[in-house]
């Protein structure tokens, strides 16, 4: 038999057969749980701009399950997240645009939503390391800790987020975290955009018309409330987080008191606060050592 009868009678892969599924698939994920998720994160991490009581409430609810929280965790952010991005990587690989040869607005957003697909997963990964570290093991956390990384400490919610971004003078995760959040909100956008195509909830140019619309408004709404988040854990300064700190401590030995919060010293800011202190204490040694004493008279 020859080489060409062999190539026709062999399997297709697995993807191939099951391309129609998969894609629908990959665009649900991206909607529910992924696109849902961010938008309660987003609107979560914004509450911190108005007062930090309201985002430290938000993060005690979050972490109220306990053991649990991890198994939910993956079950419904990450694990969907590591087969969105391994699905759209592959689809980015397989797909052609064709957006250098037609300037139409469709193909643009087909490179777009690439690139900024690409972008989201390099950030997500920055941001997960930068603030929680992946692996919630003491000695690894210990050890990333002093080169910035595993910074955010949920029972010192607001306070912990701020000195983790004020890291690399102030100015590096900011920018990173800018051009991150935006780039998600735009994949989200256009991805559920698209997702209606694939599922055939706007097909006709009527339709579409409107989808699109709908959808420019809810990007807008999501970049004010990216911006705000992003305000929020950037602008405050030195005396705003010692402030932040001590609210969220009486918050947390209330809580505890009271039964509504899980007692766990590893989720309070401990490493930062002591950083905090020495740097005050030494603040006033230098102080005093460049101090002058009035002669007596």
């Amino acid at each position: 038999m020859s080489d060409s009868n062999s190539d026709s009678n062999s399997e297709p892969s697995f993807f191939t057969k099951h391309e129609f599924a998969i894609r629908r698939l990959h665009s649900l994920t991206g909607i529910v749980p992924l696109g849902l998720y961010m938008c309660v994160h987003l609107t979560t991490n914004a509450s911190l701009l108005g007062s930090v009581e309201i985002f430290q409430r938000a993060v005690f609810l979050i972490h109220s399950p306990g053991p649990l929280l991890p198994l939910i965790e993956w079950g419904g952010i990450f694990l969907p997240l590591l087969f969105h991005a391994g699905l759209g990587i592959w689809i980015a690989k397989t797909g052609r645009s064709n957006s250098s040869q037609y300037q139409f607005t469709s193909n643009k957003r087909y490179t777009w939503q690439r690139w900024t697909g690409f972008i989201a997963l390099v950030y997500l990964f920055l941001h997960v390391m930068h603030l929680h570290g992946g692996i919630h093991a003491e000695g690894w956390m210990n050890a990333i800790y002093k080169v910035g990384f595993g910074q955010f400490s949920p029972y010192n919610a607001g306070s912990s987020l701020v000195d983790a971004m004020n890291l690399g003078y102030g100015i590096i995760w900011p920018a990173i975290y800018l051009v991150g959040v935006l780039a998600c909100v735009y994949h989200f956008i256009n991805g559920l955009w698209t997702a209606g195509i694939t599922w055939g909830l706007w097909i006709s140019p009527q339709a579409q018309a409107r989808a699109t619309k709908v959808c420019v408004a809810l990007g807008v709404v999501l970049t004010v409330i990216s911006l705000a988040a992003w305000a929020g854990a950037v602008f405050p300064s030195k005396d705003d987080v010692a402030k932040m700190r001590a609210i969220e401590d009486r918050m947390y030995e209330a809580g505890v008191v009271s039964g509504t919060v899980l007692e766990n010293e590893h989720k309070r800011d401990l490493r930062g606060r002591a950083a905090a202190e020495e740097s005050v204490d030494a603040s006033d040694g230098e102080q005093a050592s460049t101090g002058t004493t009035e002669p007596a008279s």
